[in-house]
């Protein structure tokens, strides 16, 4: 099957401003934008639009994403606005005729001004995929996309709020190997349908981290890495439509992964028996105090509010939001 081909348009200050505005304050990162958009195809053009004088830390992040700096003149209010989404709507349409090879655009705003040029794209024959930020974006937006992504809920966002709690206290190292292939995995779990054969996710790991080989971690092919981590549990392989290209799987029931629901129930029912009720902040370093290389991400969760919410859907725990704290409470059940 052919890959989709994606051009990725970014109203900078609609997500920045509204990832600081409604996500606790956070610097919006691109990350996990890109890392979304690599689970779902090839980015060949990537662009962000801004008086970029007004996010001048901003520049050096995206440039090392690889992202077109466009730049909007300052202007005085409004005007300045409207000048960015023109020539964003203008850029987008232009390559829509001038590219047909591209088949998708990312457009990554939640202002219902764009909904037009979402149309406008749909009667081209392009899939739209839309991003905001929940809070900023216009209910007129997501129904025109073909598909909406909400940036709080991307993989790799941690965010304060009824939506989204904090959840770490430290900074995550340099994604392992068993790390880097399961999320991949769920990512494109997630957003295809049908099985994942292994030569798709290499592409979608060689997406995310163009520097990536097995060799690095000692396998002389990506079906010995493979095989090493069904042996160990991580992923599951059966035979693929061809030869050499097995389907890629999470466990029916993986081990490893009760292993790890086993660790937060009993991390909490320890902390609520000499500490009172529990938070979902700072849980997740009490885990790796007593199990140092706990990850969610080794079981394909894309951050551990994520991880406790499938907990909570499985019936071992409950979280209910406290206004009052501005966090979650976790009880065992």
């Amino acid at each position: 099957m052919d890959e989709e081909r994606i051009a990725l348009f970014i109203d900078y200050e609609n997500l920045a401003i509204g990832a600081r505005e409604a996500l606790g304050g956070m610097t919006f990162d691109f990350e996990p934008i890109g890392n979304a958009l690599a689970e779902r195809g090839r980015v060949v053009s990537r662009r962000a639009y801004a008086d970029w004088s007004m996010f001048s830390d901003a520049r050096q992040p995206m440039t090392r994403s690889h992202v077109e700096l466009i730049e909007i003149p300052q202007r005085m209010g409004a005007s300045r606005k409207n000048a960015a989404d023109i020539k964003m709507a203008v850029d987008a349409i232009e390559l829509a005729f001038e590219r047909d090879y591209v088949t998708t655009f990312v457009i990554c705003t939640g202002d219902s001004d764009f909904t037009p040029l979402v149309h406008k794209l749909r009667e081209l024959n392009k899939r739209v995929i839309g991003v905001g930020v929940k809070a900023s974006t216009s209910a007129l937006l997501p129904p025109a996309c073909d598909e909406f992504l909400f940036y709080d809920n991307l993989a790799g966002v941690d965010a304060r709020g009824p939506e989204a709690a904090a959840t770490d206290d430290v900074d995550e190292e340099t994604p392992e190997l068993e790390t880097l292939v399961t999320t991949t995995l769920a990512g494109l779990l997630r957003s295809t349908q049908g099985d994942v054969l292994a030569s798709s996710l290499k592409r979608a790991i060689l997406r995310k981290d163009p520097t990536f080989t097995e060799a690095d971690y000692g396998f002389r092919a990506l079906g010995e890495l493979l095989r090493h981590l069904d042996s160990e549990g991580v992923i599951e392989l059966s035979d693929g439509p061809g030869r050499g290209d097995p389907v890629v799987q999470f466990p029916s029931a993986g081990s490893g992964e009760q292993g790890a629901f086993d660790l937060l129930q009993k991390s909490i029912e320890e902390l609520s028996s000499s500490n009172g009720p529990v938070v979902l902040s700072g849980l997740k370093n009490q885990l790796r105090k007593r199990q140092p290389d706990f990850s969610e991400k080794k079981f394909g969760y894309g951050g551990f509010l994520q991880f406790c919410k499938a907990a909570a859907t499985r019936g071992l725990i409950d979280l209910t939001w406290d206004e009052a704290v501005g966090d979650y409470i976790v009880t065992t059940k």
